[in-house]
């Protein structure tokens, strides 16, 4: 506590009443969360009432390691940190049965939504065209997260989104029968389920009886009303957030929320961290300036005890070529000059696109790099339906596998089949692959629909019984070519090319398999034990981001919130990009600039923008204008470094560093 600033340990301190802590970027608000949980402890409150909450596992499991830091195991068994999904998640299967659904609930994934809403269209929901199908899926979305049932929806909803409306309702009949929820399901019912049994909110507000909520201005209303419930009327909660930072509309992300606390807690408290721990003076006053064209509910201004700093560069390019070149160029050239590592430098986008030259530059160079939210190879369709498949066949009573399976590809088996089927194996508390062989079903559904489970049913458990008695990959080579596959991705994909590409993966997964099984010695090692091993490579895969290594950072700056870099590289500064062509149609500025902000309040040393004249659009040139953003920074802490001829020792200094980078290459 010692080692907190005055106005960090008020925030720690601050317990009697609700609190809402502004804390600007890099002003230590996980460090203010996690000593005021072990604070509440020492004041005698036990580790298993307290609950924090976060939008991220890396977030989460950051404050757990620094939890564990100021707490012996002891102190905090119980202790509950997660994120808001997770959180959720736990509420629902604690509380299944009072919801109507059994045990063992199923969780859609993105690609499991759009399945099952394409299912529902091709048999008939009102009105619903199969091209939309993007629309409707992020239409669903959006009205869970502004807390919209989907019987409100029909009400709210303009003309042209009664589509949608008419979905979201067979869509959560369906989810229902299959006894599975989405993503956004886990915020929406426990909301639903605490409005509506008091007796269930009681018993989790004396679980929880205290309430941290971090990155406060990411929730959106449904998260809110989650917030409101658990906390109570006493508002027992701590919130820290930054409506600055607030770079998350487009997900239902609501700053007002921020406000809304002050009209709902009479007693709320709020406290400002304003003192910056990451970055220079310079690159704060920028920043301070950048965002003080924005309107606020509550002003405060970033300082720092780090010094003034360098001046923040702006660079102009002729176009993307030679902008991608001049960057990897200047990262040569200042790593050569300070003897830094290759991990001290990001390059911060707009959008995903705009790395794939930046790519081409860094590998021409030899320099490693590391793409953040780049697709992992088990995100691709087709290996997830493939290891739908494996899954079921070493587990007949695996929902999620058997519901991505039994129509992919096609088998005439409807969404009003495996509704009925999923309703009667949720009466029975059986999964759907058992209630498919019971007699009772032929009750619900009509002989041709049995005959069609049953078809599927005996070639699921004959293929099972070959795999585990035959020659396993040969046996899994022939059903994929059994059912179609082939045929199946050409009729799903836009291009021969890219049903090909997708084949291609399938066999890549096939032959991954063969080479775990064959590291046993035997080469015997039973199909289960391969899944299972697939699935943890998958979970690793996606926490393999966290690893620190020595690569240079490619990311979106919606990917780059919460982390920091000495030296940081904003590219594409120029209007329709930052601020995007979409916000400035629909007159959105405010978000843009707070994405700009974050991008500029990632540097910890130096901070470069960087611009062209001209870009290359929809194979056109077109001439660049730079963002509106860059006049509205200081002239005075800028330095337009194209705008002036180089001097010939830097000149001859950049040649000497690209020099011994060409040596250590070759070397």
């Amino acid at each position: 506590m010692s080692k907190l600033n005055p106005q960090q340990q008020a925030a720690v301190k601050a317990i009697d009443h609700p609190l809402l802590v502004l804390a600007g970027a890099g002003s230590g608000k996980t460090r203010v969360i996690t000593e005021k949980i072990a604070y509440l402890v020492k004041q005698g409150l036990p580790a298993r009432h307290i609950a924090a909450v976060t939008f991220t596992n890396k977030a989460a499991r950051e404050m757990k390691t620094r939890v564990s830091k100021l707490l012996d195991n002891n102190q905090q068994r119980g202790l509950r940190v997660s994120t808001f999904h997770s959180l959720g998640l736990d509420i629902l299967r604690a509380e299944s049965k009072t919801l109507g659904y059994k045990s063992g609930i199923t969780l859609f994934d993105e690609q499991d939504k759009h399945t099952l809403l394409r299912n529902l269209i091709s048999h008939g929901a009102k009105d619903c065209d199969i091209d939309n199908i993007d629309s409707y899926a992020r239409q669903i979305g959006q009205w869970k997260n502004a807390f919209v049932t989907p019987e409100q929806s029909i009400t709210l909803a303009a003309a042209t989104e009664y589509p949608a409306a008419n979905l979201y309702i067979d869509y959560t009949r369906s989810l229902k029968a299959y006894n599975a929820v989405d993503f956004d399901d886990l915020i929406l019912l426990p909301v639903l389920l605490f409005q509506q049994h008091p007796a269930i909110l009681e018993k989790w507000q004396n679980k929880i009886r205290y309430l941290l909520v971090d990155e406060y201005q990411d929730t959106n209303i449904t998260q809110y009303q989650l917030v409101r419930l658990i906390a109570g009327n006493l508002g027992r909660f701590t919130v820290v957030g930054d409506d600055d930072q607030s770079i998350y509309a487009w997900r239902g992300a609501q700053p007002e929320n921020l406000a809304q606390l002050q009209k709902d807690y009479a007693r709320l408290q709020v406290i400002k961290l304003e003192q910056n721990y990451r970055s220079t003076g310079r690159i704060l006053k920028v920043a301070n300036q950048l965002i003080a064209n924005n309107p606020h509910a509550f002003e405060k201004r970033l300082w720092s005890e780090l010094g003034y700093g360098d001046a923040l560069r702006v660079l102009s390019h002729k176009d993307e070529l030679i902008e991608a070149q001049q960057i990897v160029s200047e990262i040569i050239h200042h790593k050569f000059k300070t003897g830094g590592n290759y991990q001290d430098y990001a390059i911060l986008y707009r959008g995903n696109h705009q790395s794939r030259l930046f790519e081409k530059g860094l590998r021409e160079n030899n320099i490693p790099y590391f793409i953040s939210g780049s697709t992992s190879f088990f995100a691709y369709s087709e290996i997830k339906d493939i290891l739908g498949y494996l899954r079921l066949f070493v587990n007949q009573d695996d929902d999620a596998a058997f519901l991505r399976v039994i129509n992919t590809p096609k088998r005439e088996i409807g969404p009003t089949t495996l509704e009925k089927l999923g309703a009667y194996a949720n009466e029975r508390h059986i999964s759907l692959f058992a209630a498919s062989t019971e007699f009772g079903l032929s009750q619900k559904l009509s002989e041709k629909a049995m005959q069609r489970l049953a078809k599927f049913r005996d070639w699921t458990l004959d293929t099972a019984d070959r795999i585990d008695s035959g020659d396993t990959f040969a046996v899994i080579e022939h059903f994929i070519d059994q059912i179609g596959y082939s045929q199946h991705l050409q009729e799903e994909s836009k291009t021969k090319e890219s049903a090909d590409r997708k084949l291609k993966n399938v066999y890549e997964l096939v032959d991954w398999l063969k080479r775990i099984a064959d590291k046993e010695t035997d080469g015997q090692k039973p199909l289960a034990e391969i899944v299972a091993k697939i699935m943890l490579m998958d979970i690793m895969e996606r926490n393999q981001e966290d690893e620190i290594s020595d690569q240079v950072s490619l990311m979106t700056l919606h990917a780059a919130k919460g982390l920091e870099f000495p030296h940081v590289f904003l590219i594409g500064i120029e209007e329709n990009i930052l601020p995007h062509q979409n916000s400035i149609e629909t007159d959105n500025i405010e978000e843009e600039r707070r994405l700009a902000y974050v991008g500029i309040t990632r540097a910890q040393r130096t901070c470069t923008f960087s611009y062209c004249t001209h870009r290359r659009r929809y194979g056109e040139i077109a001439e660049c204008e730079p963002s509106r953003f860059l006049s509205e920074l200081p002239e005075d802490d800028l330095e337009w470094v194209n705008k002036k001829q180089l001097a010939p020792e830097v000149i001859k200094e950049r040649g000497k560093a690209s020099l011994a980078h060409l040596k250590t290459m070759l070397s």
